[in-house]
């Protein structure tokens, strides 16, 4: 097998052209090529003449040595060979205790499969719903502004990534990550997961997958409870004893002698349990910023140039950050294409807005975060928790902006770069924001640093991006959740500072997103399986 790349082809040419093209790209003869797989594929805009979509290929050829020997070697070269997670053997006879994992989300969700998969028959407990219930939920939360704080946007099956735009794109770099991909084909995702460079599940399709890795769980013997959340543990030796259990039907104490966790980013009263139970933890950075909205045909043509070019390509994306004269950072974050802006709150009395589209990415506008860095040293105190105490101040003050009633604060870019409230939202932009938003002064909910610093990375972005600094974008607020404020300590196999204890995903603060969660959550169960075996148990 060959990999060939930097094959092109203008928007609207016919992917059936590729073994052509890419023969005449690495110097093979026609016909060499037998059969072809598309491993990438992305656009090439840096040229708005010439805008083309670019793939790689994995290609089979009629004699492998002597294509090698004469193609152009800057274009061709042997396919790398695929590596994937060692299969864990199936336990051969069944502990004692069932390992236990908390939360759903794709760490839970990834780690609780493996174990499922060597026959472990994990007890999962997840504090949300089911992701069907979890829609009306959510649905409730987004046209009536009541709030669940057990179910909503961050809590329930899938996680936050659930209400996202289901992104896929990651900077690791870990052969776990095409098992991954290929879990989430497997269970109903799109195949081009596989080979896009940036891919996407969307908001309508992602729920539906990650019910059927559920139901596959349960089939291999695992267990899964929703409305059931850790309370709880107990230890003796400094090792894990008793998981306390709160659900529907009360308190319930059971022995568990192996835990895994997977919170989440927003569960900070669980956070909060596991530090007074003497789970070592320290501060983190995050980020706090804003959400901006522009029509999706202004990011299109600044992408992507002529209509001609863009109207047979996907809608176009971006990634932007920038270095600023504070010292700090300031960049744009989970970019939606053709999305929308939700409300995203999980504490009563709060705010806090994210962003999700659906796969097509059809809707009218586009909308990122734009993200300033926190420190820890902006930090109240020393203590490890406390940057939920930041996020919790300024949501609760975009709260109060917003009404009092979950609809978000929001204002006009231009407003928010010359320091004055915005009395109305214009007309340039329909903000999407659900359950609503009340023009305002955005700059109230922030520091004066922060806002600084927004100002001076939206000047930036406009000269990186034309229109992003458009006067009537508008910018709604505050998102604060990108990752967790708080990093668990975890040692030598992975487990945590309480024996027994495994700690993944975003909630350990060792992951950012929903590939990254779930190679991390892979990763975990593995080191568990490493115990088991070591207990004779495989």
């Amino acid at each position: 097998m060959l990999r060939i790349t930097g094959v092109a082809l203008r928007p609207g040419q016919e992917e059936s052209l590729l073994p052509r093209l890419a023969e005449k790209k690495a110097r093979l003869k026609a016909g060499d090529i037998l059969s072809f797989t598309i491993v990438k594929k992305s656009v090439d805009a840096r040229k708005k003449e010439d805008v083309h979509l670019v793939y790689s290929l994995d290609v089979s050829v009629r004699d492998e040595n002597l294509a090698l020997k004469h193609c152009d070697r800057a274009a061709c070269s042997p396919a790398p060979p695929r590596t994937a997670p060692a299969a864990a053997q199936f336990v051969r006879k069944m502990p004692d205790l069932r390992p236990v994992v908390v939360g759903l989300g794709p760490a839970g969700l990834f780690a609780a499969l493996t174990l499922a998969r060597a026959g472990l028959r994990p007890l999962v407990l997840e504090r949300g719903q089911a992701v069907g219930e979890r829609r009306m939920t959510v649905e409730r939360f987004h046209t009536a502004g009541k709030l669940d704080p057990e179910c909503n946007i961050q809590f329930g099956e899938g996680g936050a990534g659930a209400f996202s735009d289901g992104k896929l794109t990651t900077g690791i770099k870990d052969p776990r990550c095409r098992y991954v991909l290929e879990t989430f084909r497997d269970h109903g995702a799109p195949q081009e997961i596989l080979f896009l460079a940036r891919p996407h599940i969307g908001t309508d399709r992602l729920p539906g997958v990650i019910e059927s890795i559920r139901k596959e769980i349960t089939s291999l013997g695992g267990e899964v409870r929703f409305s059931s959340r850790l309370s709880g543990i107990r230890t003796a030796g400094g090792r894990i004893e008793t998981a306390v259990i709160s659900g529907a039907e009360g308190e319930e104490e059971a022995p568990c002698d192996m835990l895994l966790l997977a919170v989440g980013h927003s569960a900070d009263d669980t956070q909060m349990m596991l530090f007074e139970a003497g789970m070592q933890m320290t501060q983190k950075p995050f980020s706090v910023g804003f959400r901006i909205e522009h029509p999706q045909e202004v990011i299109n043509r600044a992408q992507y140039g002529s209509f001609a070019a863009w109207e047979a390509l996907l809608p176009a994306e971006y990634h932007l950050s920038a270095h600023l004269r504070s010292g700090r950072g300031v960049y744009t974050f989970c970019m939606c294409p053709g999305g929308q802006v939700v409300g995203a709150a999980s504490r009563p009395g709060g705010v806090c807005v994210n962003g999700m589209s659906p796969y097509l990415r059809d809707g009218e506008n586009a909308n990122a975060a734009v993200l300033a860095d926190v420190r820890t040293d902006d930090f109240p105190d020393e203590h490890p928790l406390s940057g939920y105490l930041l996020q919790r101040m300024w949501e609760e003050k975009a709260f109060r902006l917003g009404g009092g009633d979950y609809r978000a604060p929001a204002m006009k870019a231009g407003d928010f770069l010359k320091g004055r409230a915005s009395k109305d939202l214009g007309g340039w932009v329909k903000p999407t924001c659900r359950p609503g938003v009340t023009p305002s002064d955005l700059r109230e909910a922030l520091p004066a640093w922060i806002v600084e610093d927004l100002k001076e990375g939206l000047r930036t972005f406009g000269r990186q991006l034309k229109g992003f600094d458009h006067p009537e974008a508008v910018l709604t607020g505050v998102e604060a959740r990108s990752s967790c404020p708080v990093r668990h300590v975890r040692y030598r196999g992975g487990e945590s500072s309480i024996g027994g204890v495994w700690t993944a995903g975003e909630g350990a603060g060792c992951a950012g997103g929903i590939m990254s969660a779930a190679v991390d959550g892979i990763r975990c169960a593995e080191d568990m399986l490493k115990v088991y075996a070591d207990r004779g148990f495989f």
